[in-house]
């Protein structure tokens, strides 16, 4: 996996690009955990790629929502992907799609309305890896010229300062900084972000956990427990599994 550095123009809607790549013609499963973030994908393959366990094929170019339950993609032979990770308010506010409709869904680009997907598709076949990052980018800022959302500024403060808390800070603290009630909050957070204050503060934490796990930044798992602000190892651990199907351990196995 490599980080692309993105364009400056969409800064305020894109978290990061990544590419994934492999020349090996073999069957390739690349799995996807809840992280907060939805995407876009661009994917170049000779058989296309297939989401697991909702064994349908993708289209190449689609958005994907929250992911909550664990998904598993399926590539057979070599494939290409450029995935886009957007900002949790940015689905709806470049798209008007409404969050909560595509968690753990995907939507065919071809149904954006305003915006010439089939053509940017075309082009995105035959270029390389920068003209490729260069079309989406484009792609980005036509729907940003043609999106008729306004950007609600308390929940975009919401999301950072849980994000910036790894998830660990009360709602009720969250409601004293933003001066909203419990109500009206969690409404707007929903129709924003497609999922409650609660979930994705819970997303985040274990998102964080799972960061730590993969680069092996701990001596114990009750050591990521409670730098990740879990009540004890067992309480990590259901957690861990509710968003992978795995303990752990399980899944350490599997990565190393």
């Amino acid at each position: 996996m490599q980080s692309i550095q993105k364009d400056k123009r969409i800064d305020a809607f894109i978290k990061g690009i990544l590419l994934l790549e492999s020349d090996e013609a073999k069957t390739h499963r690349l799995p996807f955990f809840a992280d907060g973030y939805p995407g876009i994908i661009f994917s170049k393959t000779n058989n296309g790629v297939s989401i697991q366990p909702q064994n349908k094929l993708l289209p190449p170019f689609f958005l994907y929502g929250q992911t909550i339950v664990p998904i598993e993609l399926i590539i057979e032979g070599p494939y290409k992907m450029i995935i886009f990770q957007l900002y949790p308010f940015a689905t709806r506010l470049l798209l008007n799609i409404d969050p909560k409709a595509i968690n753990d869904e995907c939507y065919d680009l071809h149904l954006v309305k305003n915006v010439d997907t089939l053509g940017t598709l075309s082009k995105l076949q035959s270029a390389n890896t920068d003209q490729q990052v260069e079309l989406i980018s484009n792609y980005i800022l036509e729907t940003i010229k043609y999106s008729a959302v306004n950007p609600d500024n308390t929940i975009k403060l919401a999301v950072s300062t849980i994000i910036n808390s790894k998830g660990n800070i009360p709602i009720h603290k969250l409601l004293e900084q933003l001066y909203l009630t419990e109500r009206t909050f969690e409404r707007k957070f929903l129709k924003e972000i497609g999922v409650t204050a609660k979930q994705f503060a819970k997303i985040v934490q274990f998102s964080f956990s799972l960061n730590q796990l993969k680069t092996s930044d701990y001596t114990t798992l009750t050591n990521i427990a409670y730098e990740n602000g879990f009540a004890d190892q067992s309480h990590f651990i259901r957690t861990f599994k509710k968003y992978t199907g795995q303990t752990p351990k399980e899944l350490l196995s599997k990565i190393s």
